[in-house]
């Protein structure tokens, strides 16, 4: 396997822009927020930053907030590409922009809108490349721009029924990093039973669940820090001894025993490849 250069961030959504005070933001926006991470990432306040709100059912708002938020970390060069089909991703000065950008941060929304307008176009082409072959290339996710990070994406289902079999729909995503399936507002939404669907669907691949405001740093397509306020949650299927997915109609309760799950908080890191967590001292600091 070639080694992974670039940086991926998704983030759980909701994340601290520092345009309000909430109660649930507990980390210093400029110092140790998770938008101030993606520009430490990128190479800091001269970064180029391509904001792309494609997901977003109001992307004109979602590009100015993000525009304003990164302009409050001192950011001097933010743009925004409102893709709004296959065709506009074909533009040459859209693909000159993505050429150009140290980081693009897709919003959140709808993910199955980042995939039809982008999925299999010259800029996701580009997005491969770029995140494969370049040290400190960084594409960010937040919510929707997050699950659509994976191979299988999360696309749907209801909490409440989602360890019934078939309540979660699943579709292709960009495959920038196809270990893993993501899902976002994690403890917010419910969504433990959505997550463990996917991972009885596909047992080698690593389920992760986002809390709002959390997020990780994934260096070289394995090594991930967890970054923000909430928690992480990994969901590893690889030792489980029951799984009856395959075997139970649509709409049948499903059963799985001996799942791996791991709650992460700031600071604590995930190796991927060998499936081992390092927890952050007590002691120490957040990152």
């Amino acid at each position: 396997m070639t080694k992974i250069k670039g940086t991926l961030i998704p983030i759980g959504g909701n994340e601290d822009k520092g345009l309000e005070a909430n109660e649930m933001y507990t980390l210093e926006f400029i110092d140790e927020g998770i938008l101030y991470h993606v520009v430490k990432e990128a190479g800091g306040t001269d970064a180029n930053i391509v904001v792309i709100p494609t997901a977003s059912s109001i992307p004109i708002e979602v590009g100015e907030n993000y525009t304003e938020a990164f302009t409050t970390l001192g950011c001097k060069n933010v743009s925004v590409l409102n893709i709004k089909s296959k065709k506009d991703s074909e533009k040459p000065e859209v693909i000159e922009a993505i050429k150009k950008a140290n980081c693009i941060m897709f919003s959140g929304g709808d993910q199955s809108k980042i995939t039809k307008r982008i999925g299999g176009t010259t800029i996701h082409k580009i997005l491969l490349d770029r995140y494969q072959n370049e040290e400190g290339f960084v594409i960010a996710g937040t919510s929707a721009g997050a699950m659509a990070m994976t191979n299988e994406m999360i696309a749907g289902g209801s909490p409440r029924e989602a360890f019934v079999k078939g309540a979660v729909t699943m579709f292709k995503g960009l495959s920038l990093i196809p270990e893993l399936m993501i899902d976002t507002h994690f403890i917010q939404r419910g969504r433990f039973g959505r997550v463990s669907e996917a991972v009885a669907k596909f047992p080698d691949l690593l389920g992760i669940g986002l809390a709002e405001d959390t997020g990780m740093i994934i260096k070289n397509g394995n090594d991930c820090t967890v970054i923000g306020s909430g928690m992480a949650i990994v969901f590893d299927g690889s030792e489980l001894s029951h799984n009856n997915e395959k075997l139970l109609k649509e709409g049948t309760p499903m059963t799985m025993t001996h799942m791996i799950v791991h709650v992460l908080s700031n600071g604590d890191q995930y190796d991927i490849k060998n499936r081992k967590v390092s927890v952050l001292p007590i002691e120490a600091s957040f990152i």
